[in-house]
């Protein structure tokens, strides 16, 4: 059994419990020496795969910068945010007076200490945002929040071979060339009209954008760049996702806040090639 590697974030959807499914399904090519990935997330296909070089996207701008700003200040980035994990930041009015000063502050760096400190004190582990972009996560009121350090240097040292972009799925898509792998794990389909947990940024991600996803994968599996797209199983992303090979995993969820609600669903590894 391999060693898996764990992000150092929290992460809705995260695809930690699904890694030996998908590098099992990963298309495989001759020449195949970069891996991109659209919708990085928490980066759980990136630190479990051993590709010679990645392009990690993400909308969400603070993601990117922390990855950024851990690829190139490593041991200053660690050293600053392990400091946000003293006993006296695990409190509500420290959480709430940070916050808010999160939303008001334009540095970079300041931001990226933030976002990882709210990435394990707020609650349950998200990352949202309301309609003006601001932060709106609640204190998560945990005991003794987790420094994840050696998750963090190992991501840092993964990082040198990779280039992390911040731009629209669909200019991710454009950079591929003859050779290079691509795995989406887009914000899923809803499985009904009241569970749409879709806005990891402060745009969100629509069901027009479900299927352009399924056509740039069709195209691009036509231009010889196999993709493996992950999304729930149901009647809609079979649909949009036609003319791929579709395997079926079974995945315990774990966005609900209650945890007699974390049943297994069925999730699609769709791969065109």
């Amino acid at each position: 059994m391999m060693k898996k590697n764990r992000a150092f974030l929290k992460w809705a959807g995260g695809k930690f419990g699904l890694i030996e499914d998908i590098t099992r399904h990963l298309p495989q090519t001759t020449a195949s020496q970069r891996l991109i990935e659209p919708f990085v997330g928490a980066g759980s296909v990136f630190l479990n795969t051993d590709y010679q070089a990645y392009l990690l996207n993400d909308i969400n701008p603070d993601l990117i910068h922390l990855y950024q700003i851990l690829q190139q200040q490593p041991a200053e980035y660690i050293k600053e945010a392990e400091k946000f994990f003293a006993t006296k930041y695990n409190d509500a009015e420290q959480y709430y007076g940070l916050r808010s000063q999160f939303n008001l502050c334009q540095d970079k760096f300041e931001r990226a200490l933030l976002f990882l400190y709210f990435n394990r004190h707020g609650y349950n582990g998200l990352c949202r945002y309301n309609k003006k972009g601001g932060f709106n996560v609640p204190f998560g009121r945990y005991k003794k929040p987790y420094f994840p350090a050696a998750e963090l240097w190992f991501f840092a040292e993964k990082a040198q071979r990779a280039q992390f972009v911040c731009e629209s799925y669909g200019d991710t898509f454009k950079r591929a060339k003859s050779g290079d792998v691509i795995y989406c794990d887009p914000p899923y389909a809803p499985l009904s009209t009241s569970a749409s947990f879709t806005s990891y940024a402060a745009n969100g991600f629509t069901l027009d954008d479900q299927a352009i996803l399924g056509r740039l994968s069709r195209k691009a599996a036509a231009n010889d760049i196999p993709v493996l797209v992950s999304n729930h199983d149901i009647p809609l992303t079979r649909e949009l996702y036609h003319g791929a090979k579709l395997n079926v995993v079974q995945v315990k969820r774990t966005i609900s806040s209650k945890g007699s609600k974390r049943n297994k669903v069925a999730e699609l590894l769709a791969c065109f090639s």
